[in-house]
């Protein structure tokens, strides 16, 4: 297998892995991890989770036994607080896990996330940290869900300021 280096002269290359709860950003962090381990140990790696802002309305179901109504409800601050808090300790738990996978490995990692649309959030993170390689795992969205939901790693390998490396699962 071809080695990949990512430190040229000398030079310090950043590169990080934008993970989320799927099952194929474990699998991109872990190809990562058994791929390119030994550029990692020259350079740092930076694993990245966005986390999704909340929703300023949510929409309650009434019970089986009463009318079919859906409304949408302006939530109380401290349900807002409360989704909040829960969805950031969620995410820190991911980041963590992932973390410990590494560490597993003899990589050490830093941790980042930051509240915005995914795709945006991720770009941003590139260009602010100097990344110099940004790794995805694929979804494995078909082709029309892709289209209409939209695909995170498309829109940061057409917008990421910085090669990007989109891992498959077989």
């Amino acid at each position: 297998m071809a080695e990949v280096v990512l430190g040229y002269g000398g030079a310090e290359k950043k590169v990080m892995v934008a993970i989320d709860e799927s099952e194929y950003s474990y699998y991109a962090l872990t190809w990562v991890l058994d791929n390119l381990k030994e550029s990692l140990n020259k350079s740092p790696l930076v694993i990245f989770m966005a986390q999704l802002p909340t929703k300023n309305a949510y929409t309650f179901a009434a019970s089986l036994g009463s009318a079919r109504m859906y409304c949408p409800v302006s939530p109380t601050q401290e349900f807002n607080n409360s989704v909040k808090e829960n969805q950031n300790k969620l995410t820190l738990a991911l980041l963590e896990k992932a973390k410990e996978i590494c560490a597993s490995r003899g990589v050490n990692a830093e941790t980042l996330t930051e509240v915005g649309d995914p795709q945006t959030a991720i770009c941003n993170a590139v260009e602010k940290l100097n990344i110099n390689l940004l790794i995805l795992g694929e979804r494995g969205l078909g082709k029309i869900k892709r289209a209409i939901l939209g695909s995170v790693s498309n829109y940061c390998v057409q917008n990421a300021k910085c090669p990007v490396l989109v891992v498959k699962k077989p």
